[in-house]
C-alpha cells in the first residue's frame, strides 16, 4: 500500500506537565509530583501521529526563534515530516503550553499561543501547492481562523478531504463547515458548537446532526473511554473504544485525528477508520506526554488500518 500524502497545518507548542494527586480547584494549591516537558500542540502532534502511522507528512506551522522552538523543529525533523512551510517568526515566542494531570488521567491545559497566533493566510498561500497534491488535509483551531479556512479552501477547491479538529471550540462560520469532509469534536466541543448536552449517545447524536445540517458531510463525535459516534446525514453508529488503563488523557485526541486521516486517506472504509483511530487513541492514553505517547504503526499488532 502506497503512503498517503498528509498537510497538517496547525500548532507546535512545548508542553510543561505537572503530575499531581488530583487536579486543584480555582485559587487551590496542591503539591505536585514529577514534572516533565515534552513536545506538543495540537498540529505537530497529528503530523507526529500521522507520520509514525507511516503517511508522508507536510506540516504547515510556526515557530519562533528561541530554544524551545529549536528543539522543536529538530523533533519535528526526526519523524521525517516535511518541514518546508515551517516558518520561524522573528520576535514572537514559541507556543507553551500548562498541563496537570491527575492520577486518573485527566487534564487541565492552558496554552500561550505566542507565534502560533501569528500564522496567517498568506502562510498557508505559500503551501498551497502540497495541499492540493494531498490526499487529506488536516486541521485544528490553535492557530487563527482566517490561516484555517484559507487551507481548507484550497483543499476544497482541488478536491482534497479535509479534516478539522474543531479544539480548542470555537464559533465556526458554516462557509468554513460546508468545506469539511470530516469534523471531530469531543463531547465538550460538540456542545460548544452547538448548545447541544452531548455527555451521553443521545445528546452526542443531536449534536452531531445539527453540525451535518450546518454542511459538514460526517460528524465523528469522540467520547473518550466511549470510544466514538460516526454520524452521517440519516444515520448514527457508536463504535466503542478498546479497554485501556489511562495514565494521560494528552493528545488522545490528536492520536485519534491523525490516524483517522491516514485511515481515511489510504482507502479505508470509515467506520474501520474510525475502529482505527479508536485503537491508536487507547494506546496514546496509556503513556504520559503529548508527542511520546504517540504509537508508531508497528505497535498496532494486527492493525490494517
Amino acid at each position: 500500500m502506497s503512503r498517503p500524502r498528509l498537510v497538517v497545518v496547525g500548532s507546535s507548542n512545548t508542553d510543561m506537565v505537572v503530575r499531581s494527586p488530583r487536579l486543584p480547584a480555582p485559587g487551590e494549591t496542591v503539591l505536585g509530583g514529577q514534572f516533565a516537558m515534552a513536545a506538543g500542540g495540537k498540529g505537530a502532534n497529528q503530523a507526529v501521529a500521522a507520520a509514525r502511522l507511516g503517511a508522508l507528512v507536510t506540516l504547515v506551522a510556526r515557530l519562533g526563534r528561541d530554544p524551545f522552538g529549536d528543539t522543536a523543529e529538530a523533533g519535528l525533523a526526526s519523524e521525517g515530516i516535511d518541514l518546508s512551510h515551517l516558518s520561524r517568526h522573528p520576535e514572537a515566542v514559541s507556543g507553551v503550553a500548562l498541563i496537570l494531570v491527575d492520577a486518573g488521567g485527566e487534564n487541565l491545559i492552558s496554552v500561550a499561543p505566542g507565534a502560533n497566533a501569528t500564522l496567517d493566510a498568506a502562510a498557508v498561500e505559500a503551501a498551497a501547492g502540497a495541499i492540493r497534491r494531498a490526499d487529506a488535509l488536516l486541521l485544528q483551531l490553535e492557530v487563527p481562523l482566517a490561516a484555517v479556512a484559507r487551507a481548507a479552501e484550497l483543499a476544497f477547491e482541488a478536491g482534497v478531504p479535509v479534516l478539522l479538529d474543531p479544539a480548542p471550540a470555537r464559533p465556526l462560520p458554516d462557509e468554513l463547515l460546508a468545506r469539511v469532509a470530516d469534523l471531530t469534536p469531543n463531547e465538550g466541543e460538540a456542545e460548544a458548537l452547538t448548545g447541544v448536552a452531548a455527555d451521553s449517545e443521545g445528546g452526542a447524536r443531536e449534536a452531531a446532526e445539527r453540525l451535518l445540517a450546518r454542511g459538514a458531510r460526517r460528524v465523528v463525535v469522540t467520547r473518550g473511554a466511549a470510544g466514538a459516534l460516526l454520524c452521517s446525514p440519516g444515520s448514527a453508529l457508536a463504535l466503542p473504544a478498546p479497554r485501556a488503563d489511562a495514565v494521560d488523557t494528552t493528545a488522545a485526541g490528536d492520536a485519534f485525528s491523525g490516524a483517522l486521516a491516514v485511515a481515511l486517506a489510504s482507502g479505508q472504509e470509515e467506520t474501520e477508520a474510525v475502529r482505527f483511530a479508536n485503537r491508536v487513541a487507547a494506546v496514546a492514553v496509556t503513556r504520559l506526554g503529548a508527542q511520546p505517547s504517540l504509537p508508531w504503526r508497528r505497535e498496532l499488532a494486527g492493525s490494517d488500518g
